[in-house]
């Protein structure tokens, strides 16, 4: 049975443009000769589409492309994803469907049966579950069809949501002769291997074997890395698509034999979901140029490697911002990364504007030592400048922070902060000096010394950012135990062997910053709880970690 993958990068909302890119895979998969060709879930309107389906001509839009994609299906079945009216008007009013096409006619819908809302998730909001899960009769073989969450909560992998019913309880009295799952599954790092298991866990429990078609592509801050699978019936992995990246995969489940992909993890990993996520924010927005300052710290440095790998070296333009507290090593650096990088680079300096706001806060604060004040106006100078530049030249603004920064608020509202997304923004400082230290042995674009040096945001003398915070090594981890693994102070001040009072600290400055972290941009997801993506917190609490008013929410304004 020759069976075509047709990994898809759907742009949400556009109907259109999504249904002849499904219409051309059709086409191609009819040239190939193949029996059925699956797309990934939602493939129709793209995952996912929010309050856009609570439009009602949206859903007239996605049930007219449909009746289009059926008079293309002639010699061949289809598998495709997209939402649909529910029969039953008295529960939601909508079904997270795949629709199964065959040979011009609809034959009819699989339905969603396990609809998540956790995490990055709120299909409940929408759709209403499976009533049943059926066999279908497709080229000589009786297949089940799930939908991406129906395969996970039963496979054994630790930290899944439970539900009331199984899907798969019904495939395994049924036995089918192929499972198909078709997904838009999120990926954060480690997440591809996660996927795999699952899919491995279906296999062993059904004796049959597996395809799994994942869509790929950026939708705002939710990164998707396809890596659709093939397994055989013992288990074994027979295909794989490309990560971050559309892929059309052909192959003959009777005939195919196993295979070893080859894999980066890791660093590379993280770079390329990166590279793939603002890619897609450009492109499916109409935009091509980006602006970034370049202070020739490791986190500018990184952005712009990645914007150039994303966008192209004639495309990104870096803007070195020097003021008295900028040391020529630091100029020598964000020069040498943008020479490295052939990008073009423009010097304003901020000592001007910087000076004219001292002046004319003088009296207002009676000649008292502006201490904090003085550098937050130097990156709200700097914030104001690269705003203009983007204005005029009609670049996007790229944001350079990184996910410590964030957890502290250490960074300046309307200064540092500023920026259409941000592109490391769920990056630790640790993984920054990880992918950052790949880029410089594999491409030789970041400078060694950049690594080297002591990170420092140069707002006063001799400036470390250690001086206020603690190192990035002790730091991260807390971070990441407390933000995305959500264990208590005493549980992490355990595991990391700190004190106490210490860890209790950090987790209270982090939620004393999350009224600065709702004015900033998302972030690209690339870990298990971004803060603009699947994590909710209220900026006015009183919980076990909130910190009364006082010095530090007046020092990280």
């Amino acid at each position: 049975m020759r069976i075509c993958i047709s990994q898809l990068n759907p742009t949400i909302g556009a109907i259109g443009a999504n249904t002849q890119k499904i219409i051309h895979e059709i086409a191609l998969a009819k040239k190939e000769k193949a029996t059925l060709i699956i797309f990934p879930e939602m493939a129709i309107p793209g995952y996912m589409p929010d309050d856009l389906l609570l439009y009602t001509p949206f859903i007239d839009r996605i049930e007219q492309a449909l009746n289009e994609i059926i008079t293309h299906t002639t010699s061949i079945a289809v598998i495709v994803g997209l939402p649909r009216r529910s029969e039953n008007i008295l529960n939601k009013a909508l079904c997270n469907s795949a629709a199964v096409i065959m040979n011009g006619k609809l034959l009819g819908f699989q339905d969603k049966a396990l609809l998540p809302t956790y995490d990055v998730f709120d299909e409940r909001r929408y759709f209403r579950p499976a009533p049943q899960e059926k066999i279908w009769e497709i080229g000589g073989k009786r297949i089940g069809i799930t939908i991406c969450e129906d395969i996970w909560p039963n496979s054994g992998v630790a930290g899944q949501e439970h539900y009331p019913v199984d899907p798969l309880a019904v495939f395994e009295k049924e036995k089918p002769d192929l499972l198909i799952n078709i997904s838009a599954s999120p990926y954060s790092e480690g997440k591809i291997e996660t996927r795999k298991e699952v899919a491995k866990a279906c296999v062993k429990r059904l004796h049959c074997p597996m395809i799994l078609c994942n869509q790929v592509g950026g939708q705002d801050g939710l990164l998707f890395d396809g890596t659709s699978v093939v397994f055989s019936k013992e288990g074994e992995l027979l295909q794989q698509a490309m990560s971050f990246a559309q892929d059309h995969l052909l192959f003959d489940l009777d005939q195919s034999t196993p295979i070893t992909p080859v894999t980066e993890k890791g660093a590379p990993e993280l770079f390329y979901a990166l590279v793939m996520g603002l890619h897609d924010y450009f492109v499916k927005q109409g935009f091509t140029k980006a602006v970034l300052g370049l202070s020739g710290g490791i986190d500018s440095s990184l952005v712009a490697c990645i914007a150039v790998q994303a966008l192209g070296k004639e495309n990104v333009l870096g803007v070195l911002l020097p003021s008295r507290y900028t040391s020529t090593q630091s100029t020598e650096d964000a020069l040498a990364v943008a020479s490295n990088l052939s990008v073009n680079t423009m010097e304003v300096s901020i000592e001007n504007p910087y000076q004219a706001l001292l002046d004319n806060l003088h009296s207002l604060f009676n000649g008292q030592d502006h201490g904090v004040v003085a550098e937050n106006i130097q990156a709200r100078v700097r914030g104001t400048l690269l705003m203009a530049i983007s204005n005029k030249e009609g670049y996007l603004l790229l944001n350079t922070s990184n996910k410590s920064e964030l957890a502290m608020g250490y960074t300046t509202l309307y200064g540092d902060s500023c920026g259409s997304i941000s592109v490391i923004g769920d990056l630790l400082k640790c993984q920054v000096y990880d992918i950052a230290n790949w880029v410089m042995k594999t491409t030789g674009w970041i400078p060694p010394r950049i690594l080297e040096k002591e990170p420092t945001a140069e707002l006063r003398h001799n400036q470390k950012d250690s001086d206020t915070l603690p190192e990035y090594s002790i730091l991260d981890p807390i971070i990441e135990a407390s933000v995305v693994e959500m264990k208590s102070a005493e549980d992490i001040a355990t595991q990391l062997s700190l004190p106490l009072p210490f860890v209790l600290d950090i987790i209270q400055k982090i939620h004393a910053a999350e009224y600065k972290r709702r004015q900033c941009p998302f972030q690209l997801r690339v870990s298990d709880k971004a803060f603009s993506v699947g994590r909710r917190v209220p900026i006015v609490e009183k919980s076990l970690f909130s910190t009364p008013p006082g010095a530090y929410f007046r020092a990280i304004q």
